[in-house]
């Protein structure tokens, strides 16, 4: 194993080198170390039954009743999780200049709160919710402390905590009472990209210009299957941009793919920050003797 993973960080490395202005995408895997369970195995299946879908949960008050009573549970998940050693790689790469655009398909916030600046939250953010009538927020913590005043015997469960803030709860979800909207009493859904639903035209096109100023792509941690993210690697791939993915399993995009790496992502990601950070220390020391000797060639110039 770790023969297997010294190799890819060096490949890795050197695939950096070779691009330095990468366009990133990532997805739930680089938060599984988080405690955020994922949603596909290696093969790419899912794990469990798909997430909710957008226009299932806009049309039917009990959709939403087991979506925000099996939330009030999970997303203790979200809220408790702190940035593991693929999002601090992944900052410490874009701090030594090698990361254009960093687009994730996760709603967690984790790669901000390790110090990336150059994001963007493709799918949205999961600690905000949003009124679908008259465009309210507020801090999704905040509703959902009102929903465990209004719901004690559901606050006060327990059960396995999945993908996303949702849980593995099954129970009747018939008496659970949704908060709604203060202002309007609309629908509130987080601010999410859900299944059936479409990528804000903003977030595409800003992802869009990132890709046109790299000079490669890298995805980290995705099996690409959802289009929305897919779909950068096609456009990648038109532009002649080579495409390296770093997982543990499949992804859509293999046969798109110049470089392929199936291993472990923090310790490969670490190894190869390690390396370019000892490179660029070996420049730096490079230069400044070249300036010292310039330096010193010059007094010398100058006494004779």
């Amino acid at each position: 194993m770790q023969k297997r993973v010294a190799q890819a960080g060096s490949e890795l490395a050197l695939f950096i080198e070779q691009h330095p202005r990468l366009w990133v995408i990532t997805g739930a895997g680089v938060s599984t170390d988080s405690g955020i369970p994922d949603y596909r195995d290696e093969a790419g299946q899912w794990k469990r039954p798909p997430p909710v879908q957008h226009g299932d949960f806009m049309a039917s008050p009990s959709v939403r009743q087991r979506y925000w009573a099996r939330a009030l549970v999970g997303f203790q998940a979200l809220r408790e999780a702190r940035p593991g050693g693929a999002h601090k790689a992944l900052a410490a790469l874009e701090a030594m200049g090698f990361i254009e655009r960093l687009v994730t398909q996760n709603v967690d916030r984790l790669h901000q709160r390790a110090g990336s600046r150059r994001v963007i939250d493709l799918h949205g953010r999961a600690d905000l919710v949003k009124c679908m009538s008259c465009g309210y927020q507020m801090m999704r913590h905040a509703m959902h402390s009102e929903m465990a005043r209004m719901n004690p015997a559901f606050a006060a469960l327990d059960a396995t905590h999945a993908p996303d803030g949702d849980a593995d709860l099954e129970t009747d979800f018939s008496t659970f009472r949704v908060f709604d909207c203060p202002r309007c009493h609309g629908i509130l859904k987080p601010d999410v990209v859900y299944y059936g639903d479409v990528v804000p035209v903003e977030r595409r096109l800003a992802a869009e210009a990132g890709l046109k100023n790299a000079q490669a792509v890298l995805a980290v941690g995705t099996s690409l299957m959802v289009f929305s993210g897919y779909r950068f690697c096609r456009e990648a791939h038109a532009m002649g941009l080579p495409i390296a993915s770093l997982s543990l399993g499949v992804t859509r995009a293999d046969a798109l793919l110049a470089h392929q790496w199936r291993a472990p992502l923090t310790p490969v990601l670490a190894h190869a920050v390690e390396l370019l950070a000892a490179s660029q220390r070996a420049l730096d020391t490079q230069g400044l003797s070249a300036s010292q000797n310039r330096q010193g060639a010059s007094r010398s110039s100058g006494s004779a």
